[in-house]
């Protein structure tokens, strides 16, 4: 039952390919250096103003506990809807926007690759690679979600 609505936004972490559903992206942006914000966690890079709004930037890579990568010309961030609230979140490169069978999702191990199958809706096969695809209303708990809200806030106020 795979409609044309199906459809992921691939995008790479180093050598892995990881995915969220295309209704989860608001926009794709080229990064630029968000706002600081103190006594945050090392993957929060910091707040943006998106469309008049705080947006919290989270460094994916940082979170997933990889290797820090400098900023290249690819790097761009992704505006997702999580839960109602816009999150960034900064990634090595967007690859494609394509459609995938809801059929062909295998189901998340409990951990791959380091990753905890909470982050994750399942692995899809793209070819002779594996995309894992992320459950992204899972990449901040509604409490680090509230505590960059309300510091962003106050930073960008008295930015």
């Amino acid at each position: 039952m795979s409609t044309e609505a199906d459809k992921l936004v691939t995008f790479r972490l180093g050598e892995d390919l990881f995915a969220a559903d295309i209704y989860s992206v608001e926009r794709v942006l080229r990064y630029t250096a968000p706002t600081p914000v103190p006594d945050m966690p090392a993957y929060i890079e910091g707040v943006m103003d998106y469309q008049g709004r705080v947006v919290p930037l989270v460094n994916l890579r940082l979170r997933f506990e990889l290797p820090a990568a400098p900023v290249a010309s690819e790097t761009r961030t992704l505006v997702l809807n999580v839960a109602g609230e816009w999150i960034g979140i900064v990634v090595d490169g967007v690859t494609e926007v394509a459609s995938y069978d809801k059929a062909a999702v295998s189901p998340p191990p409990k951990l791959f690759r380091g990753l905890s199958s909470a982050y994750l809706k399942g692995i899809v096969r793209r070819g002779d690679r594996l995309v894992i695809f992320l459950d992204v209303d899972q990449l901040l708990s509604s409490s680090e979600r509230i505590a960059l809200q309300e510091a962003g806030a106050r930073e960008l106020a008295h930015g």
